[in-house]
């Protein structure tokens, strides 16, 4: 069956091939939801491995690179400097991988860097904005910080500017008018849920633009960290999770038991710090600075809860996998990226309420 599954996926030019490819991964997300909500059912280890089996129908194949590109750069580029520069760093590879730079001109290369520096920490990042801009200048640009695209979010920030002159390129800010101009905005109306509601709406864009975005969240798909261009119906369920998350935190929001409302937030976090880049940030990047913003948020809804006579333990899970282990569940595990034995990235923190543990939920290195 497997066999008829994969050939029929694979057949080209076929109307049937992408209804069986949808059908796929609606019955893959059933039956995570499934093992989440009937932990103890008899048949969940079969269900294990048919849900690898369909994740294994679904896996992209992945396409051989085509050597030519760097070619047809080098006679039209006015930033091949940059490129060759940036690819043979070998701080930058350690943070980012090894993966060449994949622009075919100055416009998507200056963004496709500057949104990779947003992924290493900051110093670094910012001698790499310095060096980038010193050559676009030796290539008579200048920079410009009125064509930028909009990201909504609840403060504005310019994140990096764009050129023009000889190389035109866009820049990327954070824009509190593009949030405030939003339907959802309207909706989430406290401070804390407006914080959320930009995650929503920030996220939406960034996925649009940036093709490197993978999710790991659990209610999604447990077994692996997705990307979300190759397999893109994965964009639309993980933002259904986000939102639905969002829904559930307004609700909880508006309760007075403390501990509900402080389990939505958990949930809500584990969803905005599970949309993940491969390898993971750097945690002092602004990647990681940004996803941080809602953990800030939790510790005042744990205080809140501890104020009100409930026993509350937060946990962010870091450093060496085999000392955090046993806070956490079902977690991923990665072959590269950081040092090996140590967590990456904590998906889910850990809580501890009222002497009941709630597992957290990390990607680590794994020790070969």
């Amino acid at each position: 069956m497997m066999q008829h599954l994969q050939q029929l996926l694979a057949t080209e030019n076929s109307q049937i091939s992408p209804l069986l490819k949808l059908s796929l991964y609606g019955l893959e997300a059933t039956l995570n939801q499934a093992r989440i909500e009937y932990p103890e059912d008899p048949g969940n280890h079969l269900c294990e491995q048919v849900i690898a089996e369909i994740h294994h129908l679904l896996k992209p194949t992945p396409v051989p690179e085509i050597t030519i590109v760097d070619e047809s750069i080098s006679s039209e580029s006015r930033l091949i400097e940059l490129r060759e520069l940036f690819n043979s760093d070998l701080e930058i590879n350690f943070y980012l991988g090894d993966a060449p730079l994949q622009s075919h001109n100055d416009h998507d290369l200056w963004n496709e860097i500057h949104r990779k520096l947003l992924r290493i920490p900051e110093d670094l990042a910012t001698s790499w904005r310095k060096i980038a801009l010193e050559l676009a200048q030796k290539a008579g640009a200048i920079e410009d910080y009125v064509n930028l695209y909009h990201l909504p979010f609840v403060r504005d920030e310019i994140i990096y500017p764009g050129l023009n002159g000889t190389i035109s390129a866009r820049g990327l800010c954070l824009s509190k008018k593009a949030l405030l101009k939003s339907d959802v905005a309207q909706i989430y109306n406290s401070e804390d849920l407006h914080l959320l509601a930009g995650f929503l709406l920030l996220y939406t864009k960034l996925i649009e633009i940036e093709p490197d975005l993978h999710h790991a969240l659990k209610s999604v798909f447990g077994f692996d960290v997705v990307s979300l261009k190759f397999q893109p119906e994965q964009q639309h369920l993980y933002l259904e999770a986000l939102s639905d998350r969002l829904q559930r935190t307004q609700k909880t929001h508006e309760n007075i038991d403390p501990i509900l409302n402080l389990r939505a937030w958990l949930d809500m976090d584990e969803a905005i710090h599970s949309l993940v880049f491969l390898p993971p940030v750097e945690r002092y990047s602004w990647w990681g600075k940004l996803q941080q913003e809602s953990r800030r948020i939790i510790k005042k809804v744990a205080n809140k809860a501890i104020e009100a006579g409930y026993d509350v333990r937060i946990r962010q899970l870091s450093g060496l996998y085999a000392d955090i282990c046993t806070y956490s569940k079902d977690d991923l595990q990665l072959d590269y990226g950081g040092t090996p034995g140590e967590v990456l990235t904590c998906l889910r923190l850990y809580a501890r309420i009222n002497q009941e543990e709630n597992p957290g939920r990390v990607l680590f290195r794994s020790l070969r």
